[in-house]
């Protein structure tokens, strides 16, 4: 596997990524507080047919930072540099929590540039009570206050499965960059419904999947985004919470290896 960090230019900071295997592109997009390390089980399995693409998020890992208080958009503008300066043309894009969002956004603005999309534990229109509470943790964070133990006891259970992946999360989550952090938390806390009404635009194969314990980024909002793109699909992964590609990681390369076998329009057409 290749790390690298592409300079500077005048649409991002360094943005720095890992890449394995060759043929189409597959970009993978981390949640808040992560990195692109995050993605290692989905890298080893999916790079045997495709070029992987796992990038560090700004202000995450080795990428820059964007200023604070940017919202989502420039979250998907900096995806269109990076995908840009990649020079990678049109990718199958799957996101995490945050990565969901983001590549949710690209989806509806930027169809030109994807062959497919995928939202793993996505949030989708939160009710006013889901939003007040994010919104409010975002706001903590903003203020200084870190808290590490909240998310990892929302996010594992207390099983020997999980200790393994719980215990590399806590420690992603305790070197991330705060300033990076509170910038992508306050993003996500407010993001949630920023493309939802372009969401019916979207007409590439789309999969959104979560984990039936995954109470914020719940089945429900699973089934209503793939409800309102035209080719979507919902699945629940039993038995399993917010990280559910590092705690059911062959359920997970399972069900984005289907996805990949999708027909695009592309190639759709070029059936006929």
């Amino acid at each position: 596997m290749t790390s690298t960090t592409l300079p500077p230019s005048e649409q991002s900071g360094g943005i720095a990524f890992r890449t394995q295997g060759q043929g189409e592109p597959l970009v993978l997009l981390h949640g808040v507080g992560m990195q692109s390390a995050a993605w290692l089980p989905q890298i080893a399995a999916l790079s045997a047919t495709h070029r992987v693409i796992a990038l560090d998020l700004p202000g995450h890992g080795g990428s820059a930072p964007l200023p604070p208080g940017s919202g989502l958009p420039d979250y998907v503008a900096w995806l269109y540099a990076a995908l840009t300066a990649l020079g990678t043309g049109p990718v199958n894009l799957a996101g995490h929590s945050m990565g969901a969002l983001i590549a949710g956004g690209f989806a509806a603005t930027h169809p030109d540039m994807l062959r497919r999309v995928a939202l793993l534990n996505g949030v989708y229109c939160r009710n006013e009570q889901a939003r007040a509470a994010v919104i409010a943790r975002a706001e903590l964070i903003a203020s200084g206050s870190f808290d590490l133990e909240t998310p990892l006891t929302r996010w594992f259970d207390d099983s020997a499965e999980e200790i393994t992946a719980r215990d590399q999360v806590a420690g992603w989550l305790s070197e991330v960059d705060r300033g990076g952090y509170g910038t992508a938390y306050a993003a996500f806390a407010r993001g949630d419904a920023t493309y939802a009404d372009r969401y019916p635009n979207i007409t590439c194969p789309f999969l959104a999947l979560t984990g039936d314990g995954d109470l914020n980024s719940s089945p429900a909002m699973s089934q209503a985004m793939a409800a309102a793109v035209q080719d979507g699909q919902a699945l629940v992964i039993d038995g399993h919470r917010h990280m559910v590609n590092l705690t059911a990681p062959e359920a997970v390369n399972a069900a984005l290896s289907d996805w990949l076998a999708r027909p695009t329009q592309e190639t759709a057409d070029d059936q006929q």
